[in-house]
């Protein structure tokens, strides 16, 4: 039986997407599996920097090119928890190997890293993420809800917030002009 597994993959949603989450966004899926899938938007910038994200958990971050990035919006699932998309991987209590040079960790140790080491220095921090249960992402895709593409650290860690959609949809070679808010099927 083949299984559908797009661990490390980008999901862009399509432009009939009426989700205002999920609208224009660009996701990176951090685990999919037989239990669910879950992915952190990786296009939605917040006005909280990541020196208010450390001031509000009591630490310091005196690296400024990390101190202006911003805190993203993760998604709707659990928006008070953080997470830290990294490469590269390190050891932390809990962390998610995504890739083999990719991690999703949420303990605190990897934000005391960064505030003491400036390590992991490709981040994307996140409140919140994106989740969905047993077999809804293969009914989301089924009712192309979605375009899937194998995702690259390069637009996650290496563009702005702003640039990563437009170049994951040019891994597909479409723009979202060219895409129709309809979906038909032959």
């Amino acid at each position: 039986m083949n299984t559908l597994n797009l661990t490390h993959h980008f999901l862009i949603a399509m432009p009939a997407m009426a989700d205002p989450y999920f609208h224009r966004a660009l996701i990176y899926v951090c685990e999919h599996n037989a239990q669910g899938a879950l992915g952190v938007i990786a296009n939605r910038p917040t006005d909280l920097t990541l020196t208010g994200l450390f001031e509000k958990v009591d630490l310091s971050l005196d690296f400024p090119d990390l101190a202006r990035l911003p805190v993203h919006f993760g998604g709707p699932v659990q928006m008070d928890r953080g997470f830290v998309l990294h490469r590269p991987p390190g050891k932390w209590q809990s962390s998610l190997k995504v890739a083999d040079d990719i991690c999703l960790t949420s303990s605190r140790d990897v934000l005391a890293s960064i505030s003491k080491n400036g390590q992991p220095q490709e981040i994307l921090v996140t409140l919140g993420h994106a989740g969905w249960g047993v077999g809804q992402l293969e009914g989301e895709l089924t009712q192309n809800a979605w375009l899937t593409v194998p995702a690259e650290a390069d637009i996650l860690f290496g563009l702005p917030p702003e640039e990563r959609l437009p170049a994951a949809m040019q891994k597909l070679g479409v723009s979202f002009a060219q895409l129709s808010d309809v979906a038909g099927h032959a």
